[in-house]
């Protein structure tokens, strides 16, 4: 790679990796630094930004998959169904404890046609001990509440109706039976209001038939509607998911440019390293521990594809290497060795166990490093 080089670069005479210093540009160094840091800023900046982006994103998407598997298996035939709750249509089984969906709302007309059919039995002539409040005080009632866990009254739903308190005719349906239930679970089957009771039941659930198939045909209209909006939504999610990945994708692709232009025009300023530093970064490659000498190796692989950085034996050529792999070499491994010289005091004592196994592993990749290195500079040797 050839570098272009407008001024005599500053040399820095020191060439020890651990110790040099990265003002390797030319003679106004000073501001170009402070302009590649200003620029390194700013990528930073938007590097978090778009952090946050893809974080957002990557959670929508495991969310999305995590509900679409929950969904999967709780499907039997792998169908899309909607579930609709069933009337029981005898009074065998019905059992009181039906309650409404919660979601669906009645139309006004349905709630009418509830209304006709709750005057009826309000007024019909068996109604009166129903249409009030019991007077367990008054009647001396006084294991009622231990027996009923919910009072109710046909004045109380009358009220209900009135103030607009009910908002599906199920609610409305499932305090009828209750009270009339009510009844029949406190008296005795010989006891008049007992016989009331079952006998204004079995009308009200007669009538509680007739608008059963209107009821239904409202339940399933409503359930395909609010499918097909949280469909809706759903795809206008993904599609907004869908456009924010395409832009992250498109500004980290930009990133990716400006950070490649940047080491370009940083190695073009910089001088390139003389034989004695790559002696040094030779020798400072063999005092990386084996993690950070596998990194080392990943980095000269991402400009030489064909180099074989996982291989248990390489041979490494330093000479040959771009200027700007070396200057990632140098960089990275005074980096790699500080922090090394930094851990190793705090650690002593706790892997004095593992020092023997360590050093010998160490040795060894330091020993087959070296060896490579050492073969190519015979080879080239040889052919000068």
């Amino acid at each position: 790679m050839s570098v272009h080089v407008k001024e005599e670069p500053v040399l820095v005479p020191n060439c020890d990796v651990e110790n040099t210093e990265l003002a390797v540009i030319n003679g106004n160094g000073e501001s170009e630094l402070e302009d590649f840091g200003t620029c390194v800023d700013d990528i930073t900046d938007r590097v978090n930004q778009l952090e946050q982006k893809v974080v957002e994103v990557e959670h929508f998407y495991s969310t999305k998959d995590g509900a679409a598997q929950t969904n999967t298996s709780k499907s039997n035939s792998g169908g899309k169904k909607i579930a609709i709750s069933q009337p029981n249509t005898s009074k065998c089984n019905s059992t009181g404890k039906e309650k409404s969906k919660g979601k669906h709302v009645s139309s006004p007309e349905l709630i009418r046609q509830f209304a006709t059919i709750f005057r009826q039995i309000a007024q019909h002539k068996w109604a009166w001990p129903f249409l009030e409040p019991v007077d367990v005080k008054g009647l001396g009632l006084h294991d009622y509440y231990k027996v009923i866990e919910k009072p109710m009254d046909l004045g109380t739903i009358k009220k209900k109706l009135e103030g607009s308190e009910y908002s599906n005719v199920r609610e409305i349906y499932a305090d009828v039976r209750l009270v009339f239930k009510n009844a029949m679970k406190y008296n005795e089957e010989k006891e008049d209001v007992y016989v009331m009771a079952e006998s204004l039941l079995e009308k009200f659930e007669e009538k509680w038939l007739t608008i059963m198939p209107k009821l239904v045909e409202e339940e399933k209209k409503q359930a395909e509607e609010e499918a097909e909006e949280r469909a809706s939504k759903q795809l206008a999610m993904e599609a907004a998911q869908a456009e924010m990945a395409r832009d992250l994708s498109n500004e980290l692709y930009e990133i990716d440019l400006q950070l490649e232009r940047l080491r370009e025009s940083v190695v073009q300023r910089c001088r390139k390293l003389s034989t004695q530093e790559k002696k040094g970064l030779s020798a400072a490659l063999g005092r990386l521990s084996p993690e950070d000498l596998s990194k080392a190796l990943k980095m000269v692989s991402e400009s030489n594809p064909s180099f074989p950085a996982g291989a248990p034996e390489v041979e490494l050529d330093i000479d040959v290497q771009t200027d700007v792999t070396l200057w990632r070499l140098k960089v990275f491994v005074q980096e790699a060795l500080k922090a090394a010289n930094k851990s190793s005091g705090g650690t002593n004592a706790q892997n004095n166990n593992n020092t023997g196994e360590i050093n010998k592993n160490n040795a060894k990749r330091r020993r087959e490093i070296s060896d490579a290195i050492n073969k190519a500079s015979i080879k080239r040797a040889k052919k000068a």
